[in-house]
């Protein structure tokens, strides 16, 4: 859930020799020593970080604030959006719902849910749980998350059934890797009707109270202390800015859980220990047989060929990434919101679970996975790659290169000439088939532009070229501004409108270029 949210960066990693056989400890000095360097590097408010091993947690301990408003620290109690870490809770819900006889992974959605929809009648009638929750559909990176991202838009779950109807292909069926959002909302609509419960209840009730994960929520409405959460941060502009915390519509099975490390920790050693939990293990919350199928691969993907690693598979199981290091099986996801950034990873041959949780996004998105792959490694008997300059340099550079393209276009801008063009041309109602009207109109003496249902997606258009106007959106937690691109009939008027990002760096989620405007009104 999306960046810059890194889901899949840990793979971007830079070949090195591999050093070392045997498996090393780390102590919590050296983590603190490691973690407050990586603060120290990048503009970060604050981090939480635990390591489980050898079925205990070994280490649990918060860094850093939780707001820049209040100064107060982090601790290992300390909740955080965990975002796209949720998927796997939802994943655990189907298989306890598996076990129980309730549903199949083969069961084909319509199953359930009669009026799910695709974007071809033999995909919708052939669309299995599995499916769901693989990221195999055929459908583009990101497709539809325009329907939650930003925060505060009003479509409901049968928006989103219907929605998948009007959307555009890729790739074929079941033949390639693209992250979705949307059907894992689908797969939380699935354990709701099956369970008879609402998918908020059923994490609750099912998952976070047996395993004695009593601060840690699958919602944020429904964290009942609110004074130790994590503010979200920007750190776009040098400066941390507090954001706020984003609200899941719908279902939050796509990345809503509000977690804290010592809760996580927990989290961990029931997949570590597969599927038992309790004092002496006594507890089985899903069988080995449920966890064989979450981690087999279901969508293969490109390896990394470092040879630090020496990895010969990837791909995605269900709600984790799974890939092999040195011979040993990692399982693995991230997590993105505005200002939350998250990894958890675990080597189940070594018995190791780690997972860094932080409330700053843009400059300090690095931070994350650059202290989990550096702990992580340590535990691999691995030399020190220095993960967090390597990190460090390669996002400057990113960001840097991102700027110059963004800064181009607002220097154009600047420079256009804007007197040969009648405004009038392009006001009107502009109605996309699953994201809605969005509406172009003089605000003052500025031409603007407003979805009349993601209100936060509203701001000035500014003239760039031809028939291409620049959005400065007013809603500014993310780097989300767009082009506008206006077809014009034969009158000379706008008909349609295409929108793409600016920014190279814009979070996949803010998926502009799967909207098609066509003009309504007058």
């Amino acid at each position: 859930m999306k960046n810059f949210r890194l889901k899949h960066f840990e793979a971007t990693v830079v070949a090195l020799f591999l050093y070392g056989a045997c498996f090393a400890q780390m102590s919590s000095a050296a983590v603190d020593s490691l973690v407050n360097y990586a603060m120290g590097k990048f503009n970060v408010a604050g981090m939480a970080v635990a390591i489980v091993k050898d079925g205990k947690i070994v280490h649990e301990k918060g860094y850093g604030i939780k707001s820049v408003l209040t100064n107060s620290p982090v601790d290992e109690h300390t909740n955080f959006g965990i975002a796209s870490n949720t998927k796997a809770f939802t994943t655990t819900a189907l298989a306890i719902l598996v076990e129980e006889g309730k549903l199949s992974w083969d069961d084909k959605v319509k199953t359930h849910i009669p009026e799910f929809t695709m974007y071809s009648p033999y995909v919708a009638e052939n669309f299995i749980i599995d499916d769901l929750l693989t990221h195999r559909s055929g459908l583009g990176l990101g497709m539809g998350d325009l329907m939650f991202f930003p925060e505060g838009a009003d479509f409901t779950i049968d928006d989103l059934l219907s929605s998948f109807q009007h959307f555009k292909p890729v790739s074929q069926f079941r033949t390639k890797w693209d992250y979705d959002n949307l059907l894992y909302i689908v797969a939380g609509e699935v354990i709701a009707r099956v369970s008879g419960m609402s998918w908020e209840d059923f994490i609750q009730k099912r998952i976070l109270d047996p395993l004695q994960m009593s601060q840690t929520y699958p919602s944020l409405d429904r964290v009942k202390d609110k004074s130790n959460i994590a503010t979200p941060h920007d750190s776009n502009s040098g400066e941390l800015k507090p954001l706020p915390n984003f609200k899941e519509i719908i279902n939050g099975a796509a990345g809503a859980i509000m977690g804290n490390v010592h809760d996580l920790g927990s989290w961990m050693l029931v997949h570590l220990n597969h599927g038992k939990y309790g004092s002496n293990l006594e507890h089985q919350l899903f069988s080995e047989d449920s966890q064989r199928e979450m981690w087999k691969l279901h969508t293969i993907q490109e390896a990394n060929r470092n040879p630090r690693y020496n990895s010969h598979f990837a791909g995605y199981g269900l709600g984790w990434g799974l890939t092999d290091v040195l011979g040993n099986l990692q399982v693995s996801h991230t997590g993105g919101l505005p200002g939350m950034l998250s990894r958890t990873v675990m080597i189940p041959d070594i018995n190791l679970g780690v997972v860094v949780l932080t409330n700053t996004s843009d400059d300090g998105g690095p931070v994350f996975s650059a202290v989990s792959q550096a702990i992580v490694d340590r535990y691999l008997g691995l030399d020190d790659a220095h993960w967090v300059d390597r990190y460090y340099d390669f996002f400057q550079r990113r960001m840097t290169e991102g700027d110059k393209v963004t800064e181009a276009v607002w220097e154009q801008v600047k420079n256009a000439d804007a007197s040969q063009i009648d405004v009038n041309n392009y006001i009107g109602m502009y109605k996309d088939v699953w994201f809605g009207t969005m509406e172009v109109f003089m605000k003052g003496d500025q031409l603007w532009i407003k979805s009349h249902r993601s209100p936060k997606l509203n701001g000035p258009m500014s003239y760039y070229g031809a028939n291409t106007f620049a959005i400065k959106w007013e809603y500014q937690d993310m780097n989300a501004d767009a082009f506008a691109m206006f077809t014009m009939d034969e009158n000379g008027k706008g008909a349609a409108i295409k929108m793409k990002g600016i920014s190279p760096n814009i979070d996949f989620s803010f998926d502009f270029q799967d909207l098609d405007l066509k003009r309504v009104l007058d």
